[in-house]
């Protein structure tokens, strides 16, 4: 173990060969390999969040298979050597790409970041054909595009010089297949990784449609009805569903995080987690289950990989999922959303779970939609699926772990317009009976996020979901909730007899003096403190446009 401990931890190397070469920390998901053989889908794409092992696991696809290559050192030992397929090391031309730093300011400029990546493949595969009769029309086209990657040109000269031969750029996929399968002759295998980052990029910046329509005949070309491809493997987020990338590539069999197929392989079940964190000198108990745990990819209980080599190296319970294009996309597409989605995602948040319909495979076209909608959610890692009832299309889902509740917290503080700095100091001050200063914020807080007229029908509601996302953990937060006689506005139950219960009502109207004793009266008549035990804190607030004022009592229960 003494030996073994001085291994690093492979974060953010996410290269096969280098992660076992180096001697990293290394979590044998080899048996990938046997799974994506005995499938043998024509075309597949595996959809799963941001960091969750894709780029490693597709490495070591390539690593196993090219033929190009020498694997043996690096595979001895794990679980795929163990299998029939052990056989089929370093058997088939891989061609693969990553996509995933494919981007641009412009069409142009993702289009030629996208040539770079294909340029690559083709410097590897023009050693290896160096000596073919390059006039053969196996391969003329190979050495055309290579002819085109290959002449130097910088800034604006590279990208006028690639589109004047997009055409050519759009096949080249499909060219160096054909020209693998003539030379080895033996199907090439193709893997592109992360193969929605471009369209996510292209979506952000404007410009989606023109990008697709490039992609698509890139993707079509090479990859529907092409006699010359054993398999392709994709992976990504979601499946861009209902657009032109896959309008015409019909014959995708796609795994999401609802199927069996590849479940256990991106991400940590829980052995693995438990083995990585005793190697580190740490437990696997609750509080590293509430932040990094939580997640259900076809019935099989996963843990953040990402998040738990972070944690196993620091030694410090934090939050270590790194932003990325999806979470701007997430952001983008819960603030534009329709009424139907707000009343779920605000239930959601409430209540911690809800029954949605949705759609796995979605459309950039359709983000708006509220089906689409959960499904980028649940396709992103913001929500997992804890039951399903395919049938009548209803999915229960809720938020993994308390990692991801702090990300919701910052689309919560856009969507309700307040900001979490002044909303967290503004509960400090109620939680320690500080009326003067939580009145002084929420006044500036709520009525000045939104425009007076609304704010009989949103201040308090905004309020609301703003105490849910920040006190969580030290209340259960709960609104318009039958308690006692009536229904109190917002009820907070302390989870710690060291904290106040805190009950809030509010009114609206041009007497603030009379209406806030009427608010706290009501509080009483009604009891709504029912149920509590200990010290609650009882407050009515009344407003009028600009104005606000509130009363308070402590009661021992």
């Amino acid at each position: 173990m003494e030996a073994e401990a001085k291994k690093a931890l492979p974060i953010g190397e996410d290269d096969f060969r280098t992660v076992i070469e180096e001697d990293y920390y290394y979590i044998d998901k080899t048996l990938l390999i046997k799974d994506f053989l005995t499938y043998k889908n024509k075309v597949a794409l595996i959809t799963r969040p941001r960091r969750f092992g894709k780029t490693l696991n597709m490495t070591m696809l390539r690593d196993f298979l090219d033929i190009t290559g020498d694997s043996q050192k690096i595979f001895e030992g794990l679980k795929i050597m163990e299998t029939r397929y052990a056989d089929r090391i370093n058997s088939v031309p891989v061609v693969y790409l990553s996509l995933k730093n494919c981007i641009g300011k412009t069409v142009e400029d993702l289009e030629t970041s996208f040539a770079e990546e294909m340029y690559r493949e083709y410097k590897k595969y023009g050693k290896q054909l160096a000596n073919v009769d390059k006039k053969d029309s196996d391969y003329s086209r190979f050495f055309k595009v290579f002819n085109i990657l290959e002449e130097e040109k910088e800034g604006e000269d590279r990208n006028k010089h690639i589109q004047k031969n997009l055409i050519f750029i759009q096949h080249s996929l499909s060219y160096l297949i054909e020209a693998l399968y003539t030379y080895y002759n033996v199907r090439p295998i193709v893997l592109i990784d992360e193969y929605d980052n471009p369209i996510i990029e292209a979506h952000l910046k404007g410009f989606r449609e023109e990008f697709t329509s490039f992609f698509s005949t890139f993707l079509t070309t090479a990859l529907k009805g092409n006699p010359h491809v054993a398999q392709a493997l994709l992976t990504g987020i979601q499946r861009v569903a209902k657009e032109s990338i896959f309008s015409k590539l019909n014959n995708v069999v796609v795994y999401n995080v609802l199927d069996e197929g590849y479940a256990e392989y991106f991400g940590l079940i829980e052995a693995e987690t438990r083995t990585l964190l005793d190697f580190s000198g740490l437990e696997l108990n609750d509080k590293v289950k509430q932040y990094y745990d939580g997640y259900s990819f076809a019935g099989i209980e996963i843990y953040n990989p990402w998040s738990l080599l972070n944690y196993a190296q620091k030694k410090k319970m934090r939050n270590y999922w790194i932003k990325t294009s999806t979470n701007v996309l997430v952001k983008e597409s819960v603030l534009a959303a329709n009424p139907d989605f707000h009343r779920a995602f605000e239930k959601l948040i409430k209540d911690e779970k809800v029954s949605v319909g949705m759609n796995l495979e979605a459309s950039f076209a359709e983000l708006p939609r509220t089906d689409t909608l959960w499904g980028l959610l649940v396709n992103a890692g913001y929500l997992t699926v804890i039951d399903e009832d395919y049938e009548l299309n209803r999915f229960t889902v809720r938020i993994p772990n308390r990692e991801i509740v702090t990300e919701f917290k910052e689309i919560v503080s856009e969507y309700t317009k307040l900001s979490s700095q002044m909303l967290q100091e503004m509960l400090v001050a109620l939680m320690n009976v500080d009326m003067d200063e939580f009145l002084n914020i929420y006044q500036e807080l709520v009525l000045t996020s939104t425009s007076y007229h609304d704010a009989k029908e949103n201040a308090y509601h905004m309020l609301m979901l703003g105490m849910v996302m920040q006190l969580r953990d030290l209340y259960e937060v709960t609104s318009n909730i039958e308690a006692g006689e009536g229904r109190s506005d917002i009820r907070l139950k302390s989870k710690s007899a060291s904290r106040p219960h805190i009950i809030l009502e509010f009114k609206q109207g041009e007497d603030v003096a009379r209406l806030k004793h009427e608010a706290l009266e009501q509080i009483e008549e009604k009891q709504y403190y029912a149920g509590l035990e200990g010290n609650v804190l009882c407050v009515g607030i009344a407003h009028y446009k600009k104005k606000c004022e509130l009363v308070h009592e402590m009661r021992l229960l």
